[in-house]
Formats: C-alpha cells, sequence, structure tokens
C-alpha cells in the first residue's frame, strides 16, 4: 500500500483501538488508585439502600449539604437530596440560571437479586430455608450453589426501623441455594435452561439446629426464629414489614493475571453510578448547573416512588428554580428540562469471544476499548428505545475528543437477537438531550459481573468532561 492511501485510509476509516494503546504510563497508577476506591464501594453498597447510604458518605466528604426546602442557594452551593432511602440526588449550581438547562448524568443503583417474600421462614426435612421472589432479569440457574448474605430492614410498629445484616461481616456464616448432585439429575438435565432451576426452587438454607424440645413440630424453624428474636427483636409476623435482600456473598476482586479487570456482583449499574457519582464530585465552578441522578427500580421498569417515573427530579428540579429565581413559573421549569442534557449511564453488553454469534462485531462494545455510547437500545425494531439525536451525538463527540477520553459506540447485540432498555427514554419524555452510555460488562446480570478497569476510569473522565461542559 502507498503512502498516500495509507494515509487516506487513517483519514476516512474509523480507528478502533485498545485502550491499553493508548493510555498514558502516567495516568495507569491514577487508574489503579480510582479503580480500588471503586471496588470498595461494591463491597459496602451491595443493595440500593447500602449504596445510597455510600453516596451520601462520599458527598458529604466532598462538601455537598443536605437539600432543605426554603434555603438559601447560589451560585457555586451543593446540595444533595435522598429519595425514601433508595435513590440520591446531588446538584452543583453552576453560573448559568438553570432555565439555560442542566447536564445531568443519571444512572440506577439496584441490580437483579433475591427478594424474601412477605412470609419467608418455612421448614421441611428438618431444615430452615427462606422463600425468595426474584427481582429483575437474573438467570435463576447461576444462583444455586453460590455463598449469599442477607442485607435489609425490619420497620417496627413503633415506627424505628432495624437493619439487618447476615452474612457480610468477616466470620458471618454464608447462606446457599441447594441444588441437586449430578447422579439424580437426569430429569433436570433435559429441562431448558431456563426450566432447570425455578422461580420457587430457589429456596434459601439458613438452618438445621432444632430447638431442644423434642415434642414440638418446626423446631428447627423455632430455633431460627429464636435467634432472630434475640438479634433484632421481631416476631414473624415482622417479616410482612420487611426489605430483605439475598445477594452474593461474593467481594470485589481483580481479574486476569495481568489484574487489569474487576469481578464483582452489581456492577449493573453500580460501575456508571460510581463514574457518574466520582466524577461530580470531581466538577468545580461548574458553567451549567450539574446534576447526578442515581435512582433505584430500573431493572423492574423503573415504576414506583423511588424509580425513574417519579416526579421526585422534577419536582425538586422546580423547587431548585423556585430558590434560584425569583420570577419561578412552570414555564421556566418545562424550559429548564428542555435545555438539559442528559447522560443515561447504563452498561453495555461487552463483546464476548464465547458467544459470538449474538454479536455482530462491527457494532459491539469491546472490553478495554473505553467509554462506550449506545445510540438507542430497545429490542428488534428498536421498540421501547430512546434514540438519541445525530446533532446530540456530535456535540458529544467533541466534548469527548476535546477531553482525549477513549471512547465507542455500540448496539445491544444482532437486530432481532434479543434487546433491553434503560431510564433514558423517561428522561427524553421530559423533552430534554439523552444518550445512553457506559460501561461494557461481561456475565451481565450474574452473581459475578466484569469490567475492563480501562473502561471503568475511561466512563469517569467521559462523565466529567460533559458535566463541566459547556453548551
Amino acid at each position: 500500500m502507498s503512502d498516500k492511501n495509507k494515509d487516506l485510509k487513517k483519514k476516512l476509516f474509523s480507528q478502533k483501538k485498545n485502550g491499553w494503546d493508548q493510555v498514558k504510563k502516567t495516568d495507569i497508577e491514577a487508574m489503579e488508585s480510582y479503580c480500588e476506591d471503586y471496588k470498595r464501594f461494591l463491597n459496602a453498597g451491595k443493595t440500593e439502600r447500602l449504596c445510597a447510604q455510600q453516596i451520601i458518605t462520599l458527598a458529604q466528604k466532598a462538601g455537598y449539604v443536605p437539600y432543605e426546602r426554603g434555603m438559601a442557594l447560589k451560585t457555586g452551593d451543593k446540595v444533595y437530596l435522598c429519595n425514601r432511602g433508595k435513590s440520591v440526588l446531588l446538584a452543583h449550581l453552576g453560573k448559568k440560571p438553570l432555565d439555560e438547562g442542566a447536564q445531568i448524568a443519571a444512572a440506577h443503583i439496584d441490580s437483579p437479586r433475591l427478594d424474601l417474600k412477605p412470609n419467608p421462614l418455612y421448614e421441611d426435612g428438618e431444615l430452615a430455608y427462606f422463600k425468595t421472589h426474584y427481582y429483575g432479569g437474573l438467570r435463576k440457574y447461576q444462583w444455586p450453589t453460590i455463598p449469599l448474605e442477607l442485607h435489609g430492614v425490619i420497620a417496627m410498629k413503633d415506627g424505628t426501623v432495624k437493619e439487618v445484616n447476615i452474612g457480610h461481616d468477616a466470620g458471618d456464616p454464608k447462606l446457599v441455594i441447594t441444588d441437586l448432585l449430578p447422579h439424580l439429575a437426569a430429569k433436570q438435565n433435559e429441562k431448558s435452561l431456563s426450566e432447570g432451576i425455578t422461580g420457587e426452587n430457589l429456596n434459601v438454607l439458613i438452618a438445621s439446629t432444632p430447638v431442644e424440645d423434642k415434642e414440638l413440630e418446626n423446631r428447627v424453624k423455632l430455633n431460627v426464629l429464636r435467634m432472630l428474636n434475640e438479634t433484632y427483636g421481631i416476631t414473624e409476623k415482622d417479616f410482612t414489614r420487611a426489605e430483605i435482600e439475598v445477594v452474593p456473598a461474593f467481594k470485589a476482586r481483580d481479574v486476569g493475571l495481568d489484574r487489569a479487570m474487576i469481578g464483582s456482583y452489581g456492577h449493573d449499574d453500580r460501575v456508571c453510578s460510581y463514574t457518574s457519582l466520582a466524577a461530580m464530585l470531581k466538577v468545580e465552578n461548574p458553567v451549567h448547573t450539574s446534576c447526578c441522578l442515581l435512582v433505584d427500580k430500573e431493572e423492574v421498569g423503573s415504576n414506583g416512588a423511588t424509580g425513574m417515573h417519579s416526579r421526585f427530579f422534577e419536582n425538586i428540579v422546580a423547587e431548585l428554580i423556585a430558590l434560584t429565581n425569583a420570577s419561578y413559573s412552570d414555564l421556566i421549569l418545562r424550559r429548564c428540562l428542555k435545555n438539559s442534557k442528559m447522560l443515561s449511564s447504563d452498561v453495555s453488553a461487552a463483546f464476548d469471544p464465547n458467544y459470538p454469534e449474538v454479536n455482530e462485531r462491527k457494532n459491539s462494545a469491546f472490553c478495554g476499548r473505553g467509554f462506550t455510547f449506545n445510540k438507542y437500545t430497545g429490542a428488534r425494531g428498536k421498540s421501547g428505545c430512546n434514540d438519541a439525536n445525530a446533532e446530540y451525538i456530535a456535540y458529544l463527540r467533541k466534548v469527548m475528543d476535546d477531553a482525549g477520553v477513549f471512547f465507542q459506540t455500540s448496539e445491544l447485540g444482532k437486530v432481532d437477537q434479543g434487546g433491553g432498555g434503560t431510564i433514558a427514554y423517561i428522561l427524553a419524555n421530559l423533552n430534554m438531550e439523552v444518550i445512553d452510555c457506559g460501561v461494557p460488562v461481561l456475565n451481565m446480570h450474574a452473581p459475578w459481573e466484569v469490567v475492563s478497569k480501562i473502561d471503568v476510569y475511561e466512563t469517569c473522565r467521559g462523565y466529567e468532561a460533559f458535566l463541566r461542559a459547556e453548551k
């Protein structure tokens, strides 16, 4: 090939580079330190409630203060608001008035898991179990035979709330869901993958020791209630007032001989929540008000008071406008939403060479190539998607290029293979510019997901560049 054609190819072809070929050696130490902080965040935030607590702790250390209705606000102020302990909004007031719009990074902090049923405890075969109801799009066969832990709250009649933590701390016992031994699994092996383990099979083994009175029935169950009563002061009826989640007992760990990846439960979508939060906490003196919105319930449709369909975000923006603009009106709120730009921060499916048949290589996200943009998600004919405008993508490309952020573009698998959705369309329905973007993930929705450190780091840099940008 002639030098002329080489130059022409370099100029005209899309250059898809591995991030490790682009990263500066001086940045690798910062990346490793950042990823250690992220692993600590994952280990401490196994549920949306615990995650919200971590977010608030980090925000307070960065100078954010609780939002109070009617408080005096001015340019440069940093406030946060927690919605029912499960979602958090951070706002850093910019130099421009809010009617010129905000820069918003929004992600979700819930992950696929198992929830205890309202009446979960039973005994069978002289063993005690908790019955569960799975939450989100998990693959049921992946949950038996792995170590599990419990987290949640029990709301008492007197208004107090008791926190439950079993299996997380050093020295705690672990829990497990049992499965058939291969010697007796012939009929199970004939079933499809989705039918081999059913939702009603996801019962958590919790105890095997009976109380001493041999004449009683349900002696193991009674022993469990005795222990729970001694520790938490509860009876069986209190489970109906509880939110207790079963999550993997794994801790975040480096993956690979080169330690270039991170394995953990909850990357979807705490990897985008943390990168959005970390970027937000770095931003100083923003031109436009920057917001970090971290919400619940995305894995089950974003409904409910703590999900993105709630009016929580819209109502708080209205209050912020009222406190910073004496001539507040609904028109100014609508103008603010219209002029805002948002990154819907959610994970992408990473190309997996073990299953190449579900991906189209030219439009797949690859581990190690950096921050990933999805112009649209949805299923098949883009059903249920937000499809970002070309003009907005051009704006974001300039922001990323100016900041030197490594990024790639992706679709969620082949056209008719399946699909998925995010919170993007919900905020786009408020007439703001929105695009999906985030970190490519292997083993998505599994008990132990895998991401590339360089993708995590570049995604944070991308969010930071966006939050600092002018419109």
